[in-house]
């Protein structure tokens, strides 16, 4: 049964097109329409056997239908709402994005309408949803062979919390909903080759699929997840169940982006990166195992893999086999306490493992070679720096010789610490053991200006240099050492008040200044309770007051800068804050006079390096965010002060993130019309900043390579264009464009536009899934061009074409990333366009100005019809007829429609664009718009070729992921030849044929593809252009390039004769222009060639015969026969079942008749596959004594047209007793379209010949036979199996009967007087029969000789039942030879 509920809503714009909008939680609202969105595409998942998915997105689904119930319940406190709202939303935006759906804006959890935000906010809404990475230790859990805990009974050390910055959670929730999902099954991966071992986790993010496979499906790991809000404190208090069972604590690798004042850390992370050794004089290379230790001190317990285990003495590395240049990057953490640092060293020991002994043993099988080692406290006090260091590897093999580290101390540690004509010996400089190391520490630092200031006692003579450095120190250390570093300042000042006081007092303005940064915020409290607890000593305060009273110039010793300029910053930087604090006392517009005032009489430009400039753009930004810019009685007041500063610095091109900021906070306001009016506002910013904005934009914009290097602040200046946009009206364009006193200068702003649009339509412009703002973006556009048409008529219709032509290339383009929007989307942009603007706008354009566009139009009308949007092709596809009248009415044809169209639609539906419903509409669309036309016949021909050539498309589309890809490229070849005649389009399909074949190793075929591209060509030297790969050279050098690929890859093919033939070409060439060195190397190459056809030997191909009937197979296959030439070692039974996993739903045909209409006509698919022999056009070379089997053996399957199958029947009655007597043989001879091998492994048959013979052929054993007879005289039987089964399959035939049978039925005298039509085959049967004795003979004879001892009893069976054989023949035994070996 089905239940109704009706629920409150209010009703928005009520008519026609009015929106119901609930008055429940906007929030419950996203959930019910996400999830029925996603109950489809769930389903559709598990159609396509995306298991994970399936199962992840079920349980979010099941988890957010939980979290709704208790939001409707309405029992929960304000924070707990929050924390499940935020819960809610970061997984509806985790599934968006695994199911490629758009990314929803919000604010406060709440979707957010376009239609009521500015587009800078939504832009700045949409941007918020930025991954930031984070970086942290390894956590480390051991586990037995059967995949659990290695130490069960220690829980502990099975769990962990991980410690992440907390903007992560608050900067993107849809990335880290992983972390929600309570139970999540892991893939294991292994590396494909343990060279790349160490990138494999850089490889699964980057999904490189070729350097890593999965174990299997029904292996992986299973990891329960919980998120847990809040600081350290407060998740101990919270849980402090987690922290009685000593869970370990998994770091972040690094400090947070914002410090904590009393994080307590000091670990050093060391990264053992790769070596370079040499073999040490062993043959092959070695297997290397690096052991760590921390010596000096009490360093036990103190290396630790990651969290999770407890610290253990040392750590041993992975080996990699046979590797002399190994790559690790395994990572280990040393928690060291601060007292240790000084006077400790780590040491890698450099072993080789045997492989001919188990590992696991200790003694004897782990030899040293060397070891390396490096301080961690450098002479001058500071530690280890960052960074990667070169280690110097030291020679040793005994384990007594480091016994004392005194002894190697001493030695220089890296390369980098060697000093340039250092006499220090070292025995092998070659090999090299590089680390990483990585130091978070509060209680050491790296940097030695702070080091030196906070040791200012040790050094008393380096405090008058110290101090100015302080202000070049990073924040972070100074904030780390906040308390030490206040001592010292004040100690120094102390020390000696009359001489250091100025510079102390000076570092201490900069101490204060810091912590205004919001980075470090919260070490303000620590600065308070400093200044009560700690600050003391009269000398101090004393000092500090008569320095603040009495020496103003301190203020103006700022790096160089002139006092005025410092005084102008020190004030600029709190005048936004004195200015809110006036408004307490004086009125809203007093206070707008007295900053219009103040801001205005400040310089508008000063010097570039003067950072004067960034100080009043940062007050500028704090008043625009402030009370008196957000009033708008006060803004009128203030905007066109911020409008000059804006326009000065963006004509300058000078801190344009700030300006950009500043004009996204101005344009983000949406406040109602006042007596000022927005429009009048909105008009003040077009006038003063329309132009620079647009020239900022196109200037970015020319300076990137990349398209994707589009920045923030970037982005920000294109919403705040779109945004003013928006906002104009008719009346506000036309006084805009009234501006312009010239018709150059309004050309002028005009093409700016219409290129920033075109920069705008790009596809990647904006991530795939801001659909919103693309939407939003397409809406300005449409809107603008409207608005400017009637400008653009009145003034441009008559004058040169060249605008013009620019014009309408940018508006016509205004639709084309349409392709890219959802089907919503796309409805609703076609609901805003206007029926003048659908059908119109072509049709109103002159003749002539038609013709010339049609070239440019062709592409973007094409991109839009292929939009799957019904109206919208209904409205568009006529153009192409108008387009085709248009061309046939001025030139008497319409070969550039018909050129441009083919062009256009190839690489478009190439893409995935356009479907079979766009084909059936096409046709039928402009077939009826032809009807009563006078070029009715041509334009039916030109229809009908556009149509078929979609169909091939369409096809290629279908197939191009599968092994009959090359089919259909072929087909599209041969169309563009013999059908269009386009030969830069049949070139491209070469290549990709080519590419095709050479990702499938098909490299014989790869050659004879790129051969086709090769016959087009001449030795001539006519300039040829940029093409493809090809660089700009001529003929003859592009010819010469393309013989040496095609050698290359025959050579590769073992395709040698026809190598040859093309050496031959190439060296003739280089003879005639008298290039004696590369006619050396050719003919070397030749004879290569030749000693490779002699002593290699190649494998001879299986060919198949494969028919394909049904309707339900594609065009290019329905209802065909092809031979197919096999892959290498593979048999029909492999080949059956290949074709079989390409169609699936295919029926096998068991028998080889040829199938009736009813098969053909049949709505299924049926395959009919069977082996056939290739039949030889050389019989020369075939027949000629003495030529070797192995050139023979390449001339038997290669260059093949003609194929034979025979088919066994009985005619007339079966004899039981000798089946031979009735048995009659049914020969096909299968002629193809093309020989085998060629540009393809499968061509077509194109013709068929039936040839009844009484006898069947020859026994292929007696060939094999022969062929093993041949292969004695060049080489050795290096494997005597072969001839053994050919002699035994031959001699002890126990499936036919052998030759008995044959005698019996047709030696018979009885049958000799039946048949005397049949003599002279009885006379060719006879012959053979001699001819197969005389080959087993000497079969034999060599078996003797290479016979092994264990198969002397079956070469003796063989002697004797081969005797019985020879016996059978009667009389003709005598004329047999014995041939000795």
């Amino acid at each position: 049964s089905s239940y109704i509920h009706l629920k409150n809503a209010h009703v928005k714009n009520k008519g026609q097109f009015e929106t119901v909008i609930p008055t429940e939680d906007s929030v419950i609202t996203e959930i019910t329409m996400t999830l029925r969105d996603w109950g489809t595409m769930w389903k559709q998942l598990y159609m396509r056997n995306e298991g994970d998915l399936f199962h992840r997105l079920w349980h979010v689904m099941n988890e957010i239908l939980e979290l709704r119930q208790q939001v409707l319940v309405g029992h929960l406190t304000h924070d707990r709402l929050s924390d499940i709202k935020q819960h809610i939303t970061a997984r509806l935006d985790w599934g968006n994005e695994q199911l490629g759906l758009d990314l929803v804006p919000r604010r406060d959890f709440s979707m957010v309408d376009p239609d009521e935000i500015s587009i800078t906010e939504l832009y700045r809404l949409v941007g918020s949803h930025t991954f930031m990475l984070t970086y942290i230790e390894r956590f480390f859990v051991r586990l037995n062979k059967q995949g659990l805990p290695k130490s069960p009974e220690k829980t502990e050390r099975q769990c962990t919390l991980f410690v992440v910055s907390l903007d992560l959670f608050r900067v993107h929730q849809g990335h880290v909903l992983e972390i929600y999902i309570k139970l999540k099954a892991y893939y294991v991966h292994r590396c494909n080759a343990e060279s790349e071992w160490y990138q494999i986790h850089d490889s699964i993010i980057r999904k490189v699929g070729s350097r890593y496979s999965h174990i299997g499906t029904n292996t992986g790991l299973n990891v329960s997840l919980q998120l847990l809000h809040g600081d350290m404190e407060q998740i101990r208090k919270d849980y402090m169940r987690l922290f009685t069972r000593n869970v370990s604590i998994t770091k972040r690798l690094g400090f947070s982006d914002i410090i904590i004042p009393g994080e307590i850390r000091n670990d050093l992370y060391v990264t053992l990166e790769r070596g370079e050794f040499e073999k040490g004089g062993k043959s092959v290379a070695r297997n290397v195992e690096v052991t760590v230790y921390l010596l000096g001190g009490d360093g036990q317990g103190l290396v630790c893999c990651g969290s999770g285990e407890p610290g253990v003495d040392e750590h041993r590395s992975f080996v990699l086999y046979h590797s002399n240049s190994p790559r690790w990057a395994e990572q280990i953490k040393l928690p060291i306490p601060l007292e240790m640092f000084h006077g400790t060293h780590l040491r890698f020991e450099l072993r080789h493992c045997s492989s001919k002994t188990p590992l696991s043993k200790e003694k004897g099988e782990k030899k040293l070679f060397g070891f390396s080692f490096v301080p961690l406290m450098q002479d001058d006090g500071r530690p280890l720096p960052d960074g990667t260091h070169e280690l110097i590897v030291h020679k040793c093999e005994e384990t007594a010789d480091l016994q004392d580290p005194a002894r190697y101390l001493k030695l220089p540690f890296s390369k980098a610490s060697l000093q340039p004509g250092n006499n220090q010996t070292i025995k092998n400089s070659k090999e090299s053991f590089w680390i990483q190391s990585s130091l978070c520490s509060t209680k050491l630092t790296q940097n030695g200006d702070m080091l030196d200031l906070l040791k200012w006692r040790v050094h008393p003579d380096r405090i008058i240099d110290c101090l100015p450095k302080l202000k070049d120190i990073d924040g972070t250390e100074i904030v780390k050492f906040l308390q030490d570093t206040l001592d010292t300042l004040f100690g120094i000042l102390d020390e000696s008040p009359q001489r250091y006081g100025l510079k102390v007092f000076d570092c201490l303005v900069h101490v204060i200044n810091l912590l205004q940064d919001s980075k470090f915020q919260l070490f303000k409290p620590v600065m308070d309770n400093y200044i009560e607890n700690h600050f003391a000593g009269a000398l101090s305060y004393r000092q500090f007051l008569f320095l603040f009273f009495t020496d103003d110039k301190l203020f103006l010793q700022y790096k160089g800068i002139s006092p005025i300029t410092h005084t102008q910053a020190v004030f600029l930087r709190s005048f936004p804050t004195v200015c809110c604090e006036l408004l307490k006392i004086f009125s809203m517009r007093e206070v707008a006079n007295l900053a219009r005032d103040t801001l205005s009489s400040l310089p508008a430009l000063t010097h570039t390096d003067c950072p004067l400039q960034a100080v009043k753009l940062q007050c500028m930004a704090k008043t625009v965010d402030s009370p008196l810019y957000i009033n708008p009685e006060s803004r009128c007041v203030l905007l066109p002060v911020v409008l000059r500063l804006l326009h000065t610095h963006l004509q300058e091109q000078r801190e344009l993130v700030l300006c950009a900021n500043i004009l996204t906070s101005m344009l983000t306001l949406n406040t109602p019309a006042t007596e000022c009016g927005v429009s009048e506002e909105v008009n003040l910013v077009m006038e003063s900043l329309s132009g620079v904005l647009l020239r900022t934009i196109l200037e970015y914009f020319s300076k990137l390579n990349n398209k994707s290097d589009v920045c923030v602040f970037q982005g920000e200046f294109v919403a705040c264009l779109l945004t003013l946009l928006q906002q104009l009206k008719d009346k506000e364009y036309q006084q805009l464009l009234s501006r312009f006193p010239t018709k150059d200068e309004l050309t002028s702003f005009l093409l700016q536009l219409f290129t920033v649009f075109r920069i705008l339509i790009r596809p990647d412009m904006f991530p795939k899934d801001w659909t919103v703002m693309r939407l939003v973006a397409n809406n300005v556009i449409i809107t603008t061009i409207l608005y400017l048409s009637d400008t653009l008529r009145n003034n441009f219709l008559n004058e040169k074409f060249d605008f013009k032509v620019r014009f309408y290339i940018y508006y016509s383009c205004g639709s084309i990333w349409v392709r890219s929007l959802s089907q919503i989307c796309i409805e609703h942009l076609w609901s805003h366009m206007t029926g003048a603007y659908k059908s119109n706008v072509w049709c109103c354009l002159p003749g002539d100005y038609k013709l010339n566009l049609i070239p440019t139009l062709i592409g973007p009308f094409m991109e839009v019809t292929l939009v799957p949007q019904m109206d919208l092709r209904n409205v568009l596809i006529p153009i192409f007829h108008d387009m085709m009248d248009c061309e046939q009415q001025r030139s008497g044809n319409f070969k550039q429609v018909e050129a441009k169209l083919i062009d256009k639609l190839d690489g478009l539906m190439s893409e995935g664009k356009g479907d079979e419903t766009y084909r059936e509409l096409f046709n039928n669309i402009l077939l009826k718009k032809i009807e009563r036309e006078t070029w009715r016949e041509s334009g039916v021909s030109h229809i009908a070729t556009v149509t078929r050539l979609m169909e091939r498309l369409l096809d290629y589309r279908k197939k191009k992921k599968t092994s009959f890809a090359h089919i259909v490229i072929v087909t599209f070849q041969n169309f563009y030849k013999t059908e269009l005649n386009k030969e830069e389009m049949y070139i491209r399909y070469i290549h990709k044929l080519y590419e095709l074949h050479l990702k499938a190793q098909n490299y014989t075929e790869a050659s004879y593809t790129l051969l086709l591209y090769d016959e087009l060509l001449e030795w001539t030297e006519r300039p040829l252009r940029e093409f493809l790969t090809y660089p700009m050279q001529s003929e003859w050098q592009r010819k010469e390039c393309l013989h040496l690929t095609i050698v290359h890859n025959f050579d590769r093919g073992k395709c040698w004769e026809n190598c040859i033939i093309l050496c031959r070409e190439l060296a003739n060439q280089y003879e005639a222009y008298y290039d004696y060195r590369n006619l050396s190397k050719m003919r070397m190459m030749e004879a290569s060639f030749y000693d490779k056809i002699m002593n290699q030997q190649r494998l001879e191909p299986e060919f198949f015969r494969v028919g394909f009937y049904g309707k339900k197979f594609p065009f290019f296959l329905r209802n065909k026969e092809f031979v197919c030439r096999g892959n290498d070692y593979e048999r029909l039974e492999a080949f059956q079942q290949r074709m079989l996993s390409e169609f699936p739903h295919a029926i096998a045909m068991q028998h080889a008749n040829l199938p009736d209409q009813t098969i053909h006509q049949a709505d299924a698919q049926y395959l009919q596959i069977y082996a056939v022999c290739p039949v030889p056009e050389n019989q020369d070379v075939l027949q000629r004594d003495g030529v070797p089997n192995n050139i023979k053996s390449f001339y038997k399957v290669n260059h093949i047209w003609r194929f034979r199958y025979d088919r066994p029947f009985h005619k007339g009655t079966k004899d039981k007793e000798n089946e031979f007597k009735s048995l009659w043989v049914e020969r096909t001879t299968l002629t193809l379209a093309q020989s085998l091998p060629g540009i393809s492994r499968w061509f077509e048959v194109e013709k068929r010949e039936l040839v009844n013979d009484v006898f069947p052929s020859t026994s292929p054993p007696s060939k094999q036979s022969y062929n093993h007879k041949h292969r004695h005289h060049n080489l050795s039987m290096l494997n005597i199996n072969p001839l053994t089964m050919c002699l035994n399959g031959v001699i002890d035939a126990a499936v036919n009967g052998g030759l008995a049978r044959y005698q019996e039925a047709f030696f018979a005298k009885d049958y000799i007087a039946n048949h005397p039509e049949d003599g002279e085959k009885i006379t060719r049967l006879r012959e053979l029969m001699f001819e197969q004795a005389h080959i087993l003979e000497f079969g034999l004879a060599v078996h003797e000789k290479f016979v092994p001892q264990d198969m002397r009893p079956l070469h003796k069976k063989l002697i004797d039942q081969f005797h019985v054989m020879r016996s059978s023949l009667g009389i003709q035994v005598c004329v047999l030879l014995h041939i000795p070996v």
